[in-house]
């Protein structure tokens, strides 16, 4: 019988050489890392800032684990400094924007050995809002991005709109400036701390004022993305904040009789579910297809007419012409033109925002006082349709991000992911809709806007994150992670381009996979992932929808499909480009 015998010795040797290599790389990676820390220093950036008019504010090495941020009374608007952060170099830069303004930013830069991947991606802000969004900037370093916010120029909270008044080169700040004078220099700095390597790739990521922000830039230089990821885009802004006024002028005085309370939103929010829920075949407490919803107005009216009605939770007609006014699409009363589409049904327990005070919300009398008129004392009773003309023909900042024609941007392999909650009673949903369509109308088809540009509905999402109907919201958008935890990054337990809109995009920039579907997380306590999984459903890009499949439990993403369907969700039921919406039919009484 042949024998078979091992030389132990080449095996030995082998395994010594393997060990003392892998010890050498350990000690290069090692080297390498203290090397990168080493140029952590104001030194490395001296001619890059210099020549730009650009001052380094603060420098500072973040050890892994660590935390980084300025606080409550340096950044009013994001107070919460982001925690267990990867081993990164912290910059504070500020620029002169004129010769009265100035702007600064953040940047992190990976320095473990290996941890940038050669991407760069900037994160937007929210609302009127001044300060380094290092929260959202967080998540940048986990993914190996160098990532930058902006403070836009001013520090003040979301819906503080002071800092504008009689100041032209603030509004520019805050409406493109600031934002692309950090990606520039931005990138800049970052090639010169990794020794010259160019970035291989520019991502974006923003919601609200954020993905009006991304879409401002990627309009106006297109060169900045390779990828852009758009929440719930405040984009029209001549249009919107005016809206803003408009709507809650509607539900004022609150005296009035057709004045709705916070309670009374909350009953009609129920009344929605109950009349809407079942409309896309399925009863789970969320409203997926409002736009297939015949609702009803009649069954909330008081009185004797209506004998089985909750006289706790019923509205007269006063208060039921209201809310349909909140939900109709807002035309000049001057013309009759369109001006900006109303609120989806199912969003009602949000609309507290805007029309919840004894004014109208600041997001739009603000605008008002401290961007159009420079007019503190300016009363909203003087408010009428034609500021809207007034406030196109001045733009104050350059703020609107209206231009649907972004050819450059596709031409040069750009890919955008648009999201917005179904559920968001601050930015209409169906400014999302709006936008698409008439970016599919001027690219002169669906198929000819997919290829490079997708929209995502997620039902029971309210404005860029959380649900108050227990549906599945969390895609890793803007705000989402750190609306949860200081220490959250992607979606947690499903950090992967299935479940992470961001790493989705990614995939379909640097590998050409299409985004087809992305799977949406929420949780049994809905901000806590430690309380487990409650439901998981799959978004489809419209004209695409989630079907349940007929069988299996409906909160397992698997048990159901994206099909294409006739009716869909908004783009092409704009009738004359602006009046349908989601084509929501409401019986009037």
């Amino acid at each position: 019988m042949a024998r078979c015998f091992i030389n132990t010795v080449p095996v030995t040797v082998f395994l010594f050489e393997l060990l003392s290599l892998l010890a050498l790389r350990g000690a290069w990676a090692a080297a390498a890392a203290k090397q990168q820390q080493l140029k952590c220093a104001a030194s490395s950036f001296a001619s890059i800032l210099q020549p730009a008019g650009a001052v380094l504010e603060k420098i500072a090495s973040v050890p892994e684990g660590g935390s980084y941020g300025e606080g409550a009374a340096a950044d009013v608007a994001y107070p919460t400094n982001p925690t267990n952060l990867p081993a990164l170099c912290a910059l504070t830069v500020r620029v002169a924007s004129s010769k009265t303004t100035s702007y600064r930013f953040g940047l992190f830069l990976p320095t473990t050995a290996g941890r940038w991947e050669g991407k760069f991606l900037a994160v937007g802000n929210g609302g009127f809002a001044g300060g380094i969004n290092w929260l959202d900037m967080a998540p940048g370093p986990h993914y190996g991005m160098a990532t930058i916010s902006t403070d836009l120029g001013h520090n003040s909270t979301v819906a503080d709109l002071s800092w504008a008044l009689r100041s032209p080169g603030k509004k520019t700040d805050w409406g493109w400036r600031a934002l692309h004078g950090s990606i520039v220099l931005g990138k800049q700095l970052t090639e010169a701390f990794y020794g010259g390597r160019k970035i291989s790739y520019s991502y974006y990521n923003g919601c609200s004022t954020g993905g009006r922000q991304g879409l401002r830039e990627l309009q106006a230089f297109p060169d900045s993305f390779d990828g852009a990821l758009v929440g719930a885009a405040a984009w029209w802004t001549t249009h919107l904040n005016d809206y803003v006024t408009r709507l809650g002028m509607y539900n004022l005085p609150v005296a009035s009789p057709g004045h709705i309370s916070t309670s009374d939103m909350g009953n009609l929010a129920d009344e929605v579910v109950r009349q809407c829920d079942a409309a896309d075949g399925v009863s789970d407490g969320i409203v997926s297809s409002p736009e297939l919803c015949t609702f009803d107005f009649s069954r909330m009216l008081c009185g004797d007419q209506n004998p089985g009605v909750d006289g706790a939770a019923c509205l007269n007609a006063q208060q039921i012409q209201t809310a349909q006014h909140a939900y109709a699409d807002y035309h000049s009363s001057v013309d009759g033109r369109f001006l900006y589409p109303g609120l989806t049904l199912s969003s009602e327990d949000q609309w507290f925002i805007l029309l919840g005070g004894t004014e109208p919300s600041p997001f739009g009398v603000g605008y008002q006082r401290y961007f159009l008129f420079d007019n503190p004392d300016w009363d909203w009773h003087d408010y009428n349709d034609s500021i809207v003309d007034f406030a196109e023909r001045t733009d104050p900042g350059q703020a609107t991000a209206a231009e649907f024609d972004i050819h450059e941007y596709k031409d040069r392999g750009g890919k955008i992911i648009m999201y917005h909650g179904l559920a968001d009673g601050l930015v209409p949903t169906k400014g999302s809709e709006y936008y698409y369509n008439q970016t599919i109308t001027t690219f002169g088809g669906l198929e000819k806007t997919t290829d490079f540009f997708r929209l995502f509905l997620i039902p029971g999402m309210q404005h860029c994150w959380g649900t108050p109907v227990d549906a599945p919201w969390n895609i890793a958008g803007a705000f989402q992670p750190g609306s949860m935890s200081t220490s959250e990054w992607s979606v947690p337990g499903y950090k992967d381009s299935k479940h992470d809109a961001l790493m989705a995009l990614m995939d379909w920039v640097e590998k050409g996979s299409p985004v087809d579907e992305i799977v949406a997380t929420t949780w049994k306590s809905s901000m806590d992932p430690t309380s487990g999984v409650l439901r998981q459903r799959p978004l489809c890009p419209w004209p695409a929808k989630a079907v349940y499949n007929g069988k299996g439990d409906v909160n397992v993403s698997s048990s159901w499909s994206c099909l294409k369907t006739t009716t869909g969700t908004g783009a092409n039921s704009w009738a004359g480009g602006g009046g349908g919406g989601l084509g929501n039919k409401h019986k009037l009484i």
